[in-house]
Formats: C-alpha cells, sequence, structure tokens
C-alpha cells in the first residue's frame, strides 16, 4: 500500500506562509481573511496542535517569527468582528481549552456546512488566541509578545468580543502573560482589569470563569497591583462567586486567587471580601478535605485579620476558633515551622483587640495558646506582639485570674528588658473596631497606638483622646530633653519650656507624657496585677523583681515612671510585707538599688551602665516604704509570727530582712537577740543558700545590725607591715647575741638543725610555768646547760626566745609571718603560734595573733586572706576575722566575698564562726 501523502499544514513553513498572508504581511495583503478562512484555519488548527505541541515547538515557532503575524491577525481579526454579542452566543467551539498554562487541546472538527462569516471570524480568533496563549507560557515568548505590543490588543478583544471561548483564551493569554512583573505592569496600565471584572459577573462557563480568576491571582504581584486590583472591585465577584458554592476546580481557583489578594490586606479588600459573602464560605472551606484549599482559606482569615473593620464579622462567621485550632495544630508535636505559624500568631494577636472576639479566644482556649507561645524560647520574636495583644484583657478579671494562674507576670518581668522582636508595626487599619466612630483618615498615628488610646479612653484611663499625647505612639517616642530652660528668642513667640529628667527617686504621678515603647504593654499589665488587693503571690516573688530591678537600672534612657509606680505601690502594700521577707526581696532592692549588686553582678562583677545616686534614692525610698509597714502593729505582728512560727526558711528570711527595714530598736533586739532571730541566720550560713545573693544578703545584713548595735563603731584601720607601726620597743635579747654578750649567756636552747641559740636560765625560766618546771625542777634539764628544743625550727624558735626574755613589740613576731596571699597553714607562723601554746606563753600567742591580723587583714589583704586566715582555728583570730568582715567602712563586695570564705573555711564546724560573728555583731568580743 502506498504511503499516505503528508499534509500540506504538516510543514511549518506552509502554516506560518498561511498565517503570514491572512495577516497581510504576505502576498494575499489585501484579501478579506474570510475568502481564506479553509486554509487558514486548517494552517491554526495544525499550528495548535501539531507544531506547538512538539517538543521545543514553541521555541521554533518563535525563532521563525510567528509570533509577530499571529498578532497581526489578532488585530484584524478583532477589528473585523461585528458588534459584541452576548456571552455564550454564536457557534464557538464546543472545547474550550482549560484555564491552566499548559498548551490545550484542539476543538472539535469544523462543520461540514459553510459558517456565516462573523462565525468563521470567531473561530479564526478563537484558534489564534489559544495559539498564542501557548506559545506564552514560555518567558522567551513572553517577553517577545511584550516587544511586539501584543498586550493591548488583547485587551481590546477582552472588551469587545464577549463570546465565552473568547474571553477564556484571551484572559489565560493575560494570565500567562502576567507571570512577568513587566508584563503584569503593562496589563494594568493597558486597563485590563475592569473587563476582567466584568467577565466574572457576566459569564456563567465555570473555564472561562477559572481562566480570568487565574489572571486576576497573576496580576496581584504586588501590594501596588493587590491594591488597584481591590479597588477596581476585583475582590468582590470573587466572593460572591465563592458564595454560591461553585464546581471544585472553580472553587480552588477562587481560594489561590483571594489568597494572593489578600496578601497584606488593604481595607479595600476586606470591605469587598466581607460585603461578597466570602466570611462564611471561608470559615466552611478551613475544614476542606483538600489539604491545598483547606490552608489556603485559612490564610485567607489570616490576612483578614489585619483591618479592623472586619474582625467582627469574621469572629461571628467563627474565624477565631477555625484560626486558634489551626494554630493548635501547627504548634503541636507533628506541627510545621515557625514560619508557617507567623501570620497565624499575628492573626490571633489583632482579634485580640475586639471584646467579642476576646470573649470567643478566652472560651475557646486562646489564652493557654497565647501564654505557651510566651514561655517558648523559640517564639521570641513574637513575645512583644503576644504582650501587646493581652494588653486587650487588661479588665477581664477572669482572664486576668487565668493568665497570672498560667505564670504571666515572671513571662511578663523577663520582657521588660528582651530584646525587640522582628514584628512590623500594624497600620491604622489594624486598630481596634469597637470604637469606628472614633476613626479619622486623616490622623496618622500607628494603628497598635489607635487602639490602645480607644480602649484606654473606653476603659476610663483617660477621659478622651485630648488626655493621651500622641508621644505615646512608639513611633513618636520622645527623647530626653535637657533639664535646662530655654528662653525664647526676641521676636519669637515664645517656646515651652522643655520637660526636666525626672529623679528616678521619686515615683512621678501618671502622666500623658510616658513614653510608650517595647516595654509598655508588659508594663501596663503588671501595673494592673500590682493593684489588687494582695498582689504578692504574683508580683513579690523572685523572677518579677528581678525583671523590674533590671529594667529599672538597665534601661538605656529613663525607664518609664510606670514601673517606679508599680515598685512604690507594692513595698506600701502591707498584704506584701510577709512576701517582701519571703522572697528576700528587701535584700534585694537594696543589694541592687542601693548597693549596686545585681545577681548578675555577683560574684563577679559585670560592666553596665549605673545611674548610681538616682539608683540609690530610689532604694532608700521603697526601703523606707517598707519600714513604714514593718513597724506598724500589723507589721510587728506579721514579723513575729514569720520568727516565732514560721517555716526554717521563713526564719532565717525574717531575720536577715529585719536589720534592713526595721529601725526601733525594742523591735529589732527583741526579735533578733532575744528571740534567736540572729543566732538562725547565723546557723543557715553553712546550709545550703535558699538564694543565688543569700552570702551577700547575709554579710550586708550582718553589718547593718552591727551598725544598729553600735552606731558609733568606726573602721579600724590597721597597719600592713612593721614599718607603719609605732617605734619598737627596745630589744632585750640582742645582747645575748653579740661576740660579747653582756650579760654572758648561762644556758643554750638547741633545735632539731643543731642551731645553738644563747638564753638566760633565770629568765627563761620566769617566762612560763613551762620552762620554769624544766629548767628549775626535778628534769634533767636543769643540770644540763645545751637544752633540746624538739620540733621547732628557726624561724618559729625566734620570737619564743624573745619572749622570754621580756621582748615587747621589738618585731621578732613578724618574723614567721608569710606576706598575704601565701598560705598561713603549714607556714612558720602557724608553727610560731603551736610552740606557744606549747611553752604555755599565752602572751606570746596573743602578739602572734596581732602580727597575723596586722598583715593578713590590713590594707594589704583581701577577702581571700580572711578565710586562710580563719583556717588557723584561733578564736582571736576568728573574731578578726568576723570584725575585718563587717566592718562600717568594708566594700560591700568584699565583705560578702569575704564571708564566703569563712563560711568555706568552717566546713562542717559552724560553731567558731557562728560563736566570733556573734561577738562581733553584739560588741561582746573579749
Amino acid at each position: 500500500m502506498a504511503a499516505a501523502r503528508p499534509a500540506l499544514t504538516d510543514s511549518l513553513s506552509f502554516c506560518l506562509a498561511q498565517l503570514t498572508a491572512a495577516a497581510g504581511e504576505g502576498p494575499g495583503w489585501g484579501k478579506d481573511p474570510a475568502t481564506n478562512e479553509t486554509p487558514l484555519g486548517r494552517a491554526l488548527l495544525a499550528l495548535r496542535t501539531r507544531h506547538i505541541k512538539a517538543a521545543e515547538g514553541i521555541e521554533r515557532f518563535r525563532a521563525r517569527g510567528g509570533l509577530r503575524p499571529l498578532l497581526s491577525l489578532l488585530r484584524r481579526t478583532a477589528a473585523a468582528d461585528p458588534a459584541p454579542s452576548p456571552a455564550g452566543s454564536g457557534s464557538a467551539p464546543s472545547s474550550v481549552a482549560s484555564a491552566g498554562s499548559s498548551p490545550d487541546h484542539a476543538p472539535a472538527a469544523e462543520s461540514s456546512l459553510p459558517p456565516s462569516s462573523p462565525v468563521r471570524l470567531r473561530k479564526t480568533l478563537d484558534l489564534a488566541l489559544s495559539i498564542l496563549a501557548n506559545c506564552c507560557t514560555e518567558g522567551a515568548c513572553r517577553a517577545e509578545v511584550r516587544r511586539l505590543g501584543g498586550i493591548l490588543p488583547l485587551v481590546t478583544i477582552l472588551q469587545c468580543v464577549k463570546t465565552d471561548s473568547i474571553q477564556n483564551r484571551t484572559a489565560r493569554a493575560l494570565g500567562n502573560l502576567a507571570m512577568e512583573a513587566e508584563s503584569c505592569r503593562d496589563i494594568h496600565s493597558a486597563g485590563a482589569v475592569p473587563f476582567l471584572v466584568e467577565s466574572l459577573t457576566a459569564s456563567q462557563d465555570s473555564q472561562c470563569l477559572q481562566s480570568v480568576v487565574r489572571a486576576l491571582r497573576n496580576l496581584a504581584d504586588s501590594p501596588q497591583h493587590r491594591l488597584a486590583l481591590a479597588q477596581q472591585g476585583a475582590v468582590r465577584p470573587l466572593a460572591e462567586l465563592l458564595a454560591t458554592a461553585p464546581d471544585p476546580a472553580l472553587t480552588s481557583a477562587l481560594v489561590r486567587a483571594l489568597l494572593e489578594l489578600s496578601r497584606g490586606c488593604s481595607r479595600a479588600c476586606a470591605e469587598q471580601l466581607s460585603l461578597g459573602g466570602g466570611l462564611g464560605p471561608l470559615v466552611s472551606l478551613a475544614s476542606h478535605p483538600k489539604r491545598a484549599i483547606r490552608e489556603a482559606a485559612i490564610l485567607i482569615l489570616a490576612n483578614l485579620c489585619a483591618q479592623g473593620l472586619v474582625r467582627p464579622a469574621l469572629g461571628n462567621a467563627g474565624g477565631v476558633e477555625v484560626l486558634l485550632g489551626e494554630l493548635r495544630r501547627r504548634r503541636g508535636p507533628s506541627g510545621t515551622s515557625s514560619a508557617s505559624q507567623q501570620p497565624l500568631v499575628r492573626a490571633v494577636c489583632l482579634l485580640c483587640r475586639e471584646a467579642i472576639n476576646r470573649a470567643r479566644l478566652r472560651d475557646a482556649g486562646g489564652l493557654e495558646l497565647l501564654m505557651g507561645l510566651l514561655q517558648d524560647p523559640g517564639a521570641s520574636a513574637w513575645h512583644p506582639r503576644v504582650v501587646a495583644a493581652l494588653v486587650g484583657f487588661l479588665y477581664d478579671t477572669g482572664a486576668l485570674g487565668k493568665l497570672q494562674a498560667l505564670g504571666l507576670v515572671p513571662l511578663l518581668a523577663r520582657q521588660l528588658c528582651g530584646e525587640a522582636g522582628e514584628e512590623e508595626e500594624e497600620g491604622i487599619e489594624a486598630a481596634s473596631w469597637d470604637f469606628p466612630e472614633e476613626r479619622s483618615p486623616g490622623q496618622t498615628e500607628a494603628g497598635s497606638f489607635r487602639s490602645l488610646r480607644l480602649w484606654l479612653i473606653s476603659e476610663g484611663y483617660a477621659a478622651g483622646p485630648g488626655d493621651i499625647s500622641p508621644d505615646w505612639s512608639p513611633e513618636r517616642c520622645p527623647m530626653p530633653e535637657p533639664s535646662e530652660s530655654v528662653s525664647p528668642t526676641p521676636g519669637q513667640p515664645s517656646m515651652s519650656t522643655p520637660r526636666t529628667l525626672r529623679k528616678l527617686g521619686r515615683v512621678p504621678s501618671a502622666t500623658a507624657e510616658e513614653p510608650w515603647g517595647q516595654e509598655g504593654p508588659a508594663l501596663l499589665l503588671l501595673s494592673r496585677f500590682s493593684q489588687a488587693p494582695d498582689p504578692s503571690g504574683a508580683l513579690v516573688t523572685g523572677p518579677a523583681l528581678c525583671g523590674l530591678l533590671a529594667y529599672v537600672t538597665g534601661a538605656p534612657g529613663p525607664p518609664n515612671p510606670r514601673a517606679l509606680r508599680i515598685l512604690a505601690r507594692l513595698t506600701c502594700n502591707p498584704a506584701c510585707l510577709e512576701a517582701f521577707v519571703r522572697s528576700y526581696g528587701a535584700a534585694l532592692l537594696r543589694a541592687w538599688l542601693v548597693l549596686g549588686v545585681s545577681p548578675d553582678d555577683w560574684p563577679m562583677a559585670c560592666a553596665r551602665p549605673v545611674h548610681r545616686s538616682q539608683h540609690r534614692e530610689l532604694g532608700e525610698m521603697l526601703l523606707q516604704n517598707l519600714t513604714v509597714q514593718a513597724e506598724s502593729p500589723f507589721g510587728v505582728g506579721a514579723l513575729t509570727h514569720l520568727l516565732l512560727s514560721g517555716s526554717p526558711e521563713d526564719r532565717v528570711a525574717c531575720a536577715l530582712t529585719l536589720p534592713f527595714i526595721c529601725r526601733k530598736p525594742t523591735l529589732w533586739r527583741r526579735l533578733l537577740l532575744d528571740q534567736g532571730g540572729l543566732r538562725h541566720l547565723l546557723a543557715a550560713l553553712t546550709q545550703p543558700a535558699p538564694h543565688p545573693l543569700f552570702l551577700f544578703f547575709a554579710a550586708d545584713s550582718l553589718s547593718c545590725l552591727r551598725a544598729l548595735v553600735s552606731p558609733t563603731v568606726s573602721p579600724v584601720l590597721v597597719p600592713a607591715t612593721s614599718s607603719e607601726l609605732d617605734p619598737p620597743s627596745p630589744c632585750l635579747y640582742e645582747p645575748l647575741l653579740g661576740p660579747a654578750p653582756l650579760p654572758a649567756p648561762d644556758l643554750h636552747f638547741v633545735l632539731d638543725s643543731g642551731l645553738r641559740l644563747p638564753a638566760q636560765r633565770a629568765a627563761s625560766a620566769a617566762a612560763s610555768p613551762f620552762f620554769r618546771a624544766l629548767l628549775s625542777g626535778s628534769f634533767a634539764e636543769a643540770q644540763m646547760d645545751l637544752v633540746p628544743l624538739r620540733g621547732l625550727s628557726p624561724s618559729a624558735a625566734w620570737p619564743v626566745l624573745h619572749h622570754m626574755h621580756g621582748c615587747r613589740g621589738c618585731g621578732a613576731a613578724l618574723g614567721p609571718i608569710p606576706p598575704p596571699g601565701q598560705p598561713l597553714l603549714g607556714s612558720k607562723a602557724e608553727e610560731a603560734l603551736e610552740a606557744a601554746g606549747r611553752f604555755l606563753l599565752p602572751a606570746l600567742e596573743e602578739e602572734l595573733e596581732e602580727a597575723v591580723a596586722r598583715i593578713h587583714l590590713g590594707p594589704q589583704g583581701g577577702p581571700e586572706s580572711v578565710g586562710e586566715v580563719f583556717r588557723l582555728g584561733r578564736p582571736r583570730l576568728a573574731v578578726h576575722c568576723a570584725r575585718w568582715t563587717l566592718g562600717p567602712g568594708q566594700c560591700p563586695r568584699k565583705r560578702a566575698l569575704a564571708l564566703m570564705g569563712l563560711v568555706e573555711a568552717s566546713g562542717e564546724e559552724a560553731g567558731p564562726l557562728t560563736e566570733a560573728l556573734l561577738a562581733v555583731v553584739t560588741e561582746t568580743e573579749s
């Protein structure tokens, strides 16, 4: 059988020649396209079904110059088409291309009857548009079409030819072209959007609607274009179509388009979507079995939350529960990344701005979800936003109680000095819609500030908008101004005097000029908690106080006065007194503010900007507030109960705190001295510390108590070396050491090293009972001229011999003492002290101990020397160590380090340390 002859349309050249001729660019120029419709139709059909669909067919078509005649044909055919006909009329091809970007299929075979001229024109237009739409799936063709000016003819066709198939293919071509930013801009400039919107309302064909919806979605490629689409009414028809329960394919296209249009949701977008009845269908689609539709619907709801005007209606439609449920699911064990959670977190926080949504959120478990975010270190970038959202519950007593039980207060305190999140500031449209009548388009404050301002007015914090300065806005937070007044320049209107910088020690009253920075929401919530009748359980705790104090002392500028008022309110509340005692709060206030030592500064100091005088003034004021409470009848009863009937921990905390907040001698003497409070504190020194700063607090407390017992005690300055002592006394032993001793020695002591030391028998026997029995009794040494002294080195024997011959203060006792920084245990000093005790020389012991104290506990000695001296185990030296530690002129940090050394040196035997400290504090040491 002979092979079939190839058809002319199998040749790309033949098809291009027919296309060129029909476009008026070839030999057939000037002919009516209708006269050549049959060969042109076959050529267009071949191009569409064979040549374009072949591998690299679109590229060959473009390279052979097919786009130029194709666009020319579109222009001529569109110009020859009669007046627009109703959508769906005419004999358009029965098979309509898909709205997707892949090449479409050929239409059904043409009728054998010769069609009328308008029908032939529309078939030609239909095939040409299909070819162009398929070509525009490739980037090079899109650029070529744009260069050849092919966008405007498409817009003209969209305007003039209202047949569904033509509208479908034109919208598909525009949608493919809009995949590039340059083409998208040109399509907007050509005015295609109104005609696409018109197609949405006029067409009933699903595939045509899908192509139009896709084109609108691709045209929403930037915030400016999304706003332009919304302003031209593109959103409402989409929402109305979504509400009519269309087929699944169109539903998917609508949801994808609305998701793109709602990014950075504008007011126009939110209004149109709500008026089009799209909220209910979107909430229903949030449970759609298809994941893509479900997630897109949820994200649209999240985007809509950026507009306050639509949030109440969104809550009524069930959006609060949907968003909470989705965020809870994404934060679960099998949840998604934090990036996917971000829009939902933002939406849930924005929903807290209206009362109706706050109630729904609270009932749906939203408070627990928000607290989980605050407790998650991985969500730290969202913490400021979450705290600002919780401000909405400021007067919801039930919600505040639940938040407090969930541990909100320490989290808020930690937020005061946290780093700012990277969340962008909400616009004016995100403000609360609880008071829409107060909105004014001309105002420029940030949306979050506007929402807060309206809420403050509604809750009675301010009488009206004029009571709250715009300087509270984060964008307008004023910089500190100099305290000097500025005199007006002659000839100019007088200017207002700049505000003076407030002193931190004076808690200012509430003013409308307070700065509203990142810490503002957290401070507002903490202030609300502090106004409770008994805020002690939440605020008077270590973490909460540390957060407040860290903010007050670490703020780069003047701290928010609200933080100072919170501290003042707590210290003035009698219900908080016991909590301040139990939590070591009073000691913490004194250490951090008055002494400048925070937990981070202990035991290693940290460099930080300080305003010591201002902080000291604030600390003294707060401690004075506590003193007023402690010395009231209620306070006396509470402290007495803690000390006598409290737990061991309470007794220790009460004893430690009393010297800071009690000034009445009758009170602190009775509680600390008569009723054993001081011994409770001293006994606790060697126990596990209940607070990181416990030993610092204890050293400071004992020093304060010593000052209360003996207010006239002044620091004792001890010389460091013998050269700084009074002139030494004459040495009575040196004459025995010369070549011609006078008087001549009648005795020599022989050391283990063989060294012979001259001595006078009578003077030696009179020095102590030991030598009297040894040299004048019935022992053999009484008859010997060379008396051995066993276990004694020359350095240790030297002060012994001097002392036996009457030397007092000649400097011999300083010989065996090592310099500061060298150990005393195992040294010659310890050997000399042991020898003085063994030879019954108590005066020498005392002189040696004084020498040790002068060298190691003098100005050259440091806190580390205190423990070293204490390890010698001598009661008098223990008292010296305690006196050095608790001296009134001692640095608080060195005092605490010295006490640490004493506790470490005492080990499990705490008795000597306790007795030494007790003797020094009560001034009963001998």
